[in-house]
C-alpha cells in the first residue's frame, strides 16, 4: 500500500516525518533508515531546478527523441505529478522530443532505499527508464562509473518489468551486465512502486515490495568498484532505439507519470 501524501495523524510533524512515520511498506522504516531526499511534486510548473537538471540532446543507444531542457511540452508537474512526454514532431519542433531528468552534480547517494511510484506508458515503441551512474563517469566513464537499473520497460514487452547493473570487469577487460528475474505488473494503467535496497553487500530490487532480483556487489575490488561509491539517479522516456523499436507516432503524446521520489539511507550512510 503506498504511503499517503496527506496524513493526518498528530505524529505528522512535518513533511518529513508524514513520509517516514505513515509509509506502511518495508522502505520507509523509521527505526533503520531516514528519508533524505525527496520530491513528491506537490506544486505546479517546471520539474524544481534545485533537485533535477537535464539530459540533452541524442544521447544514446540509437534513440529517436531529442531530449529538451527545461520545456513544460516534455516535463511538467501538475496536479502532484510529474510527466515526462514524449512528443511526435511538429511545426514548431521537427524532431521527436522527450526529457530526461537527473541529479548529476545536484545530489547523489551511497547505499540506501530509492523508490520512484510511476505509471508507465503502454504506447508502441516506449522506454521508460529509473536509474542510477556512478557519479564519476566524466572522470572514469561508463562502464567503469556502473550503472544501477531500477526499472527498465519497453512496450514491446507489455508488462514485463526489468532490472540490471553494468559494471566493468578489470580482470576480463570487458563490461558486465547482470539482468535480473524479469518480473510483471499485473495493470498497464495503474502506479507501481519501483525500488532498490542498496547495502555494501548487495542490491534488491523491488516492484511494490516485492523482490525480484539480488545482485551481490563484490564483483570489483573495493577501490575501483562502483557499487561503493556515490550514483546519481536518472528517469527518462526514449523512443525507439536499440531496444524500444519503431514507434507508432499516430498514438502519441505518450507520457510516463511519476507520483514521488524517495530517498532513504541509515545514518552512518549519510
Amino acid at each position: 500500500m503506498r504511503p499517503t501524501k496527506n496524513c493526518m495523524d498528530s505524529l505528522c510533524i512535518t513533511t518529513t516525518l508524514l513520509a517516514s512515520i505513515c509509509a506502511s511498506n518495508v522502505y520507509a522504516a523509521a527505526e533503520e533508515y531516514q528519508l533524505v531526499w525527496a520530491d513528491e511534486f506537490d506544486y505546479t510548473g517546471l520539474p524544481d531546478s534545485e533537485k533535477w537538471g537535464y539530459e540533452t540532446g541524442y544521447v544514446r543507444n540509437n534513440e529517436l527523441q531529442y531530449y529538451t531542457e527545461a520545456d513544460p511540452l516534455n516535463a511538467y508537474v501538475s496536479d502532484g505529478h510529474l510527466q515526462i512526454i514524449a512528443r511526435r514532431p511538429h511545426a514548431t519542433h521537427p524532431k521527436v522530443t522527450s526529457a530526461s531528468l537527473t541529479t548529476e552534480n545536484i545530489v547523489d547517494w551511497t547505499y540506501g532505499k530509492i523508490e520512484v511510484r510511476a505509471k508507465l506508458p503502454t504506447e508502441k515503441g516506449m522506454w521508460p527508464a529509473i536509474w542510477t551512474l556512478g557519479s564519476n563517469i566524466r572522470e572514469v566513464y561508463w562502464p567503469k562509473s556502473g550503472e544501477i537499473d531500477i526499472m527498465e520497460y519497453v512496450t514491446s514487452k507489455l508488462g514485463v518489468i526489468h532490472s540490471n547493473t553494468v559494471y566493468f570487469d578489470y580482470d576480463l577487460n570487458t563490461k558486465q551486465q547482470k539482468n535480473g528475474n524479469a518480473t510483471r505488473i499485473e495493470y498497464l494503467d495503474a502506479f507501481y512502486t519501483y525500488a532498490i535496497e542498496w547495502t555494501p553487500e548487495s542490491i534488491r530490487f523491488f516492484v511494490d515490495d516485492k523482490q525480484h532480483h539480488e545482485f551481490h556487489i563484490d564483483v570489483v575490488d573495493k577501490d575501483r568498484n562502483p557499487f561503493h561509491k556515490p550514483h546519481y539517479l536518472i528517469m527518462n522516456l526514449a523512443v525507439g532505439g536499440a531496444w524500444a523499436g519503431e514507434p507508432d507516432y499516430s498514438s502519441f503524446p505518450a507520457t510516463f507519470t511519476i507520483d514521488y521520489v524517495r530517498v532513504y539511507q541509515k545514518p552512518q550512510s549519510q
